[in-house]
């Protein structure tokens, strides 16, 4: 429920590129355990994840086994995209969750354009600055809240386990930086980490309401900016 949001823009990307070309080629880098790769391989696609953590793509290998899917495994970091697969080696490139921990935010920018074949995308997901100034506020912490604001990296404190935040200005210059084109951008999981988790728990009706409801302010202007997740799709033209 929580990534239903993130799930239909990923369609929607799917449909738009090269609608007649039948399965597509698409690259999870540091795609982990396969949430994402698996069910995408599932919908017929070419699946190829590239992470740094070899128990983790024996995890993938063995997930996707169990689903009767075969999902490509290469292991290395996200810098060096180009090397492993070659360029304009993707339809779509998956980033989700792996710029707030990478050294160079920008060069894992540039391998994930150089990966991207012309007329193809870029999805990217990371944390939110702001919405973590609203969760650390929420719960009392008014100086963390204050701290996350301020820092340049949108850490609340040294406890802080998110190495770096980002903002739609902050995440928009950093994919303009690399030469792509910012196509879309939407808030994930705006109402879905602040409401308690009892109206939607078990309640089918509730559940499908959150989610129509987080599908309607993932392209608000305003309250996307309030998202626990910035999602950008990233296009090369």
């Amino acid at each position: 429920m929580r990534n239903a949001v993130l799930w239909d823009a990923l369609r929607k990307v799917l449909e738009r590129v090269d609608p007649g070309a039948g399965p597509h080629d698409i690259v999870d880098v540091g795609g982990g355990t396969g949430g994402f790769a698996v069910p995408l391989a599932e919908l017929g696609h070419r699946v190829t994840v590239v992470d740094a953590s070899l128990d983790a793509l024996a995890a993938l290998e063995r997930r996707a086994a169990e689903s009767g899917v075969k999902v490509r495994a290469v292991q290395g970091d996200a810098v060096d995209l180009p090397a492993l697969l070659g360029p304009d080696a993707a339809d779509l490139v998956l980033c989700h969750s792996v710029l707030e921990y990478v050294d160079d935010p920008a060069a894992v920018m540039a391998a994930l354009a150089a990966t991207v074949r012309p007329g193809g995308s870029v999805s990217v997901l990371v944390p939110g600055q702001v919405a973590a100034a609203l969760h650390r506020a929420v719960a009392g912490h008014f100086d963390d809240a204050r701290r996350a604001l301020t820092d340049p990296s949108g850490r609340w404190g040294e406890h802080d386990r998110t190495p770096r935040r980002f903002t739609r200005q902050s995440l928009s210059a950093l994919v303009e930086g690399a030469g792509l084109r910012v196509g879309a951008l939407h808030g994930v999981r705006i109402f879905a980490d602040l409401v308690p988790g009892g109206p939607s728990d078990g309640d089918q009706d509730a559940a499908e309401a959150l989610i129509a409801l987080e599908s309607v302010a993932a392209v608000h202007p305003v309250l996307r900016e309030l998202a626990t997740q910035l999602h950008v799709v990233a296009d090369r033209r």
